[in-house]
């Protein structure tokens, strides 16, 4: 059975309590945000998990109430983000929206949590 390096990661960050990865995108912020990025949990009480693994995202707020963003796998398709990942009342002091991502098998995205731009 070949085992592929995404099924490892995710393995070992389940193992770990979510271990995160360095994505780079949050590494000058101040103390205060990186608290936030701590304390921030999933509607399921489960902590999205740290600073480096939300990724800062566009985000589209459609007519129908539902929130969508670039898939991180492809970035020119859209994908709506499941209404049970949307965290709200965290506050958001990065200004931008902000996804908590797992990637299962090579074209699947499993959105853990998402807070808006806005800080909604």
């Amino acid at each position: 059975m070949k085992t592929t390096i995404p099924a490892l990661a995710l393995a070992a960050s389940l193992a770990t309590g979510a271990a995160g990865f360095d994505n780079g995108g949050w590494g000058d912020v101040p103390p205060q945000v990186r608290a936030w990025f701590k304390s921030v949990k999933a509607p399921n009480g489960i902590p999205c998990c740290d600073i480096a693994d939300g990724h800062g995202t566009d985000e589209e707020l459609r007519a129908d109430g539902t929130t969508w963003i670039p898939n991180p796998l492809n970035e020119a398709v859209w994908m709506q983000v499941p209404p049970e990942s949307i965290v709200y009342e965290a506050g958001n002091p990065t200004g931008r929206a902000v996804v908590w991502w797992v990637r299962q098998g090579a074209d699947t995205v499993y959105i853990r949590c998402f807070v808006h731009g806005g800080g909604v």
